[in-house]
C-alpha cells in the first residue's frame, strides 16, 4: 500500500498558482525528501498532507484564500474521508523554540502526544510510562527521562520531539526541516537515527529539507519542488544507520 499518492495537485492563493500539477507516490516503509527553495511550494504542501488546507473547496483564512484541486490519499484513503490522524506524526520547523525556560521534563513533553489516550484528567497508567520509556530509548534518550527539557542540548532537544512524534507508534512520520538548528555533527547523527527508525520500525517518513546535499544520502526517494512542480524524483537510499 502507499503511504501518501499525489495525483495532479494544483493549489492557489487567490491568483497566486502555488502548486501546479503535482504527482508523487511515496511507498509504505520508505524514506523520502521533499525539497525546494522558499516558495516553492513546501509548506503548502505539507499544509494538504496534513489536511490544514482542503481539496476540492474554497478556503479562506484570517489572512489568506485559497483552493485546490487534485487528489491525495494518505494510507489508501482518500484525505477527504481520512480519519486515522493518530497513525500520523508531524514534527514541526523550529520545533526547539522557546524550551529554555519551559518548566516540563523530558518525560512530560513526551507524554503529551498520548493526550488522546490518557484522557485530559487522568494520570499515565502503566502502558503509557512504558510508550514513553520505549519511545525515548528509540532515540537514546531515556536515562534523560526525569531532566527539564530546556536543560538538553539542540541536539537533544530534537531527539525529544522525535520521540514524542514517535510514542503514538504512527504509520507515517513527516517532518519539517528537523535539523535546521543543528550544527553538522548533530545533524548527521539526527539523519541516521532517524533512517535506523526507519529501517527496524518501517515507519514511512517523509521530510522536508534544504539539506539536500547530506540528507540524501539516507534517502529512498527524493523530490525537489520547483515553481509549484515536481522538477526531479531520485533516491539513494545508501546512507548508513
Amino acid at each position: 500500500m502507499n503511504a501518501i499518492e499525489i495525483k495532479n495537485l494544483h493549489f492557489s492563493y487567490g491568483k497566486e498558482n502555488v502548486l501546479d500539477g503535482v504527482s508523487l507516490c511515496l511507498k509504505e516503509g520508505r524514506l523520502a525528501i521533499l525539497a525546494g527553495e522558499n516558495g516553492a511550494g513546501k509548506s503548502t504542501l505539507l499544509r494538504l498532507l496534513l489536511g490544514e488546507l482542503p481539496i476540492g473547496e474554497s478556503h479562506k483564512g484570517d489572512q489568506e484564500e485559497g483552493s485546490g484541486d487534485g487528489s491525495i490519499e494518505i494510507l489508501g484513503q482518500d484525505i477527504r474521508q481520512f480519519k486515522d490522524w493518530s497513525s500520523i506524526s508531524y514534527v514541526p520547523q523550529n520545533g526547539m523554540g522557546g524550551w529554555k525556560d519551559f518548566p516540563a521534563s523530558v518525560e512530560e513533553i513526551v507524554r503529551a502526544n498520548l493526550y488522546k489516550q490518557i484522557g485530559l484528567f487522568r494520570f499515565a497508567g502503566k502502558k503509557e510510562r512504558q510508550q514513553v520509556r520505549a519511545a525515548l530509548a528509540q532515540v537514546g534518550m531515556e536515562e534523560y527521562q526525569n531532566r527539564l527539557i530546556g536543560r538538553l542540548s539542540g541536539g537533544q532537544q530534537q531527539r525529544v520531539l522525535l520521540a514524542r512524534a514517535l510514542v503514538n507508534e504512527p504509520k507515517l512520520l513527516i517532518l519539517d526541516e528537523p535539523t535546521s538548528a543543528l550544527d553538522e555533527k548533530n545533524a548527521s547523527h539526527f539523519y541516521r537515527l532517524l533512517k535506523k527508525i526507519n529501517a527496524e520500525k518501517r515507519i514511512t517518513v517523509l521530510m522536508v529539507t534544504h539539506d539536500l546535499k547530506r540528507a540524501s544520502s539516507y534517502a529512498d526517494d527524493i523530490w525537489v519542488l520547483e515553481d509549484g512542480r515536481v522538477k526531479q524524483e531520485a533516491g539513494k537510499g545508501d546512507g548508513q544507520a
